[in-house]
């Protein structure tokens, strides 16, 4: 351990890469401190083999892409690598509507409020629709089943952190070959491509078009200095009278390391479950940090997240596999539908057998048996994928719920001498939501020829997966109301900061990656202004 460090960033998604980047490029020795590894081009799991999921008990064993937490009724599925969450997700990047700030936010912070740190991320994240002419055929079943219902006005392009090409075409000959990305360096000086459709948003971009965190705003952390630690898991959080000594685990194959560092201020930004759990470790099991508020791991949401799968005739070319996963939307935002308050996008999913034949192409050595592989991966990167899955769709709903989840530490079942992070989540009360999502989504199907198949465990289980998770560190006006103030300090522990999407006081109802990166722009500016270099 050293003072080499003015501030310790936990974490590297929406809030901590942002966080870091910012302190750094003012001048503060910044260390980030990431659970997950780095991933490029290289490494991007394709095959069954490869390394798909993040094991938060034995990372040691298992330190992959998609972190999957497992509740009764609830299911959260995060990112898992240098990047966080943008890693995996859908790289929409839209701002909250202005009506979601009217109850249960700190009254400093509003949608005018907010606007120049939404137009910060959008800027650095390079945010744009998909060109007119680019469109895929998930985006135009969108939009022709919100005519057919009388919603046109609803139909919106979503922006995306995605590079387009204005000049790529579907008619180009093999549209989705990686010959047509167009290589440049962005404003941070890395070296990325334009879109070609892959359909591979969510399990890594093979040409860099996708705009990850870990292409801007992390190297711009680094080129001011910051120094990024990948495979360190963070353990307890400790005052020492002038800041916080950082205690966490080096993960190795060969098993954990333990270390320390030393900082005036610590940013905790390791997503709803992650910060709200190492604070809960900290107040409740270690005793480090016991003044933290009794609002702790409350109010948490799962921002209504509903996917549910369609079948459509085997002649209507969903293309499910092709294009950004998503591009469009359908905005109910105004309660309009059953009073509820929700949005609708069209949502893609990888092809599955392309890309297990990428993976086994994969190897330095171009065997016979690589090299037919090959041959037949790049004759399959055609408009005509040949996907087993080709005519199914996935509707995907999010939307305003209950926010009344609640997490804390309960005794593990089968290892009673640990504790666990545990959620209390209440279907019924956010049921009415859910159900109107899932009827908007069979009205979609319907009118575009296809049959919803409601998700059996919502229907019979009455459980969800949620890729959208939030609270459990809710911003308030003092700790008899929340755990964080307005500019993220906790409140009772001076210069521990949370900047991630546990902040959040209730449902988005939009995707909510762009929120969480405008608060931590805030955040980080605040922090600064009162800390000059």
């Amino acid at each position: 351990m050293s003072d080499t460090y003015d501030v310790i960033v936990i974490g590297s998604g929406f809030g901590g890469a942002i966080t870091a980047c910012r302190l750094a490029e003012s001048g503060a020795r910044t260390l980030v401190l990431e659970r997950g590894r780095r991933w490029d081009t290289t490494n991007y799991p394709r095959s069954p083999s490869d390394p798909w999921l993040f094991d938060h008990r034995r990372p040691e064993k298992q330190s992959g892409w998609l972190d999957l937490r497992f509740f009764p009724r609830m299911t959260v599925a995060q990112g898992a690598g240098v990047g966080g969450g943008s890693l995996c997700y859908s790289s929409v990047v839209m701002r909250a509507n202005a009506e979601r700030f009217e109850s249960g936010w700190p009254e400093e912070i509003n949608l005018e409020s907010l606007e120049p740190f939404y137009e910060r991320v959008g800027t650095t994240m390079n945010v744009s629709p998909i060109p007119d002419g680019q469109r895929t055929k998930r985006h135009l079943l969108l939009e022709n089943a919100g005519r057919s219902l009388g919603h046109s006005d609803r139909f919106m392009s979503v922006p995306l952190a995605l590079t387009f090409d204005p000049d790529y075409s579907y008619d180009l000959p093999d549209p989705l070959s990686h010959s047509h990305s167009k290589a440049h360096d962005n404003a941070q000086g890395v070296r990325q491509g334009t879109c070609v459709h892959l359909g591979n948003c969510d399990i890594g971009c093979d040409v860099r078009a996708k705009n990850t965190l870990d292409l801007n705003y992390i190297p711009w952390a680094e080129k001011h200095g910051a120094d990024v630690r990948p495979l360190h898991l963070v353990r307890t959080i400790e005052p020492d009278g002038t800041g916080y000594v950082v205690h966490f685990d080096r993960v190795t194959p060969d098993g954990l390391t333990p270390g320390r560092e030393r900082a005036e201020r610590v940013v905790v930004a390791a997503g709803s479950l992650g910060s709200t759990e190492i604070l809960l470790r900290c107040r409740d099991e270690h005793g480090t940090l016991p003044g933290l508020s009794a609002h702790l791991g409350r109010h948490w949401s799962a921002n209504a997240n509903v996917l549910s799968p369609a079948r459509y005739p085997a002649g209507a070319k969903i293309e499910q596999s092709i294009g950004p996963t998503i591009s469009a939307g359908l905005e109910f935002m105004d309660g309009s539908v059953n009073g509820q308050r929700f949005f609708i996008e069209d949502d893609g999913f990888p092809n599955v057998l392309l890309n297990a034949l990428d993976g086994l192409s994969r190897g330095s050595r171009m065997s016979p048996i690589r090299w037919a592989l090959r041959k037949r991966l790049e004759r399959g990167r055609s408009l005509d994928e040949k996907n087993p899955l080709g005519d199914v769709m996935v509707w995907l709903g999010e939307g305003v719920d209950a926010g009344d989840g609640r997490l804390w530490l309960g005794r593990d079942t089968l290892r009673p001498w640990e504790r666990r992070l545990k959620l209390s989540w209440d279907a019924a009360s956010s049921a009415a939501v859910i159900d109107t999502i899932i009827e908007m989504h069979e009205r979609i199907a319907a009118v575009g020829g296809g049959r919803l198949d409601t998700p059996f465990f919502w229907r019979i289980l009455r459980s969800l997966v949620t890729v959208h998770p939030l609270g459990g560190c809710r911003m308030g006006k003092s700790a008899s109301d929340g755990v964080v103030d307005h500019l993220g300090e906790a409140f009772g522990h001076k210069r521990l900061y949370v900047a991630d999407g546990s902040i959040i006081p209730s449902s988005i109802g939009r995707n909510p990656s762009m929120t969480i990166g405008a608060l931590a722009e805030r955040i980080a500016y605040h922090i600064i202004e009162d800390n000059p270099a």
